[in-house]
């Protein structure tokens, strides 16, 4: 897992699909190379990407999870570190 989780942003080439309604990662252009297949998102991961999409860090992210869905701390921190240290694993974020 990687640093402070501060300026991350998601690699070109990765992106966010609906597909028979269900949220998905794909990869296109140069990404398709490395990254072959897709990842489900459910409607929480859904939402942290989007965010990641707008330029927020993980402490934004988790601040605003809280504020728009009265869930505790523990469970947004807990649930923004899981997913943002699976994408660092699987090679969709970069500094």
């Amino acid at each position: 897992r990687c640093c402070g989780r501060k300026d991350m942003k998601i690699k070109k080439g990765f992106v966010l699909r609906d597909v028979a309604g269900r949220s998905v990662v794909v990869a296109t252009g140069a990404a398709a190379k490395r990254f072959r297949g897709m990842v489900m998102l459910n409607e929480t991961g859904k939402e942290i990407w989007t965010r990641l999409q707008k330029g927020m860090d993980q402490d934004e992210i988790i601040r605003s999870m809280i504020e728009d869905y009265d869930v505790s701390e523990e469970k947004a921190t807990a649930d923004v570190q899981n997913l943002i240290g699976q994408m660092w694993e699987n090679g969709f974020l970069e500094k």
